[in-house]
């Protein structure tokens, strides 16, 4: 019976790995400028303002791709633009 909850509960850890992506969440810290790797789908690593602190903001190819507040910029290091507040 032991065995059997071990190998259930492996299946479910996989499930949630898989299902997240591998990717930090928009506005979650990340590492390397320009590297879409390290955030979740559609994010890239970049730098929201002057600051020195890197996180994974959304990708744009226009501004309509932004929400109001923020602009669709380049992202150093990289040919991929993302959004950014104003």
């Amino acid at each position: 019976m032991r065995t059997r909850w071990i190998g259930v509960g492996l299946v479910v850890s996989g499930l949630v790995v898989w299902g997240c992506g591998g990717g930090a969440a928009l506005g979650e810290a990340c590492d390397e400028e320009g590297a879409e790797g390290e955030c979740e789908d559609g994010a890239v690593c970049g730098k929201p303002d002057d600051s020195s602190v890197l996180e994974c903001l959304k990708t744009c190819i226009e501004q309509t791709d932004c929400p109001a507040d923020q602009e669709c910029n380049g992202i150093s290091g990289s040919d991929i633009k993302a959004c950014r507040p104003k």
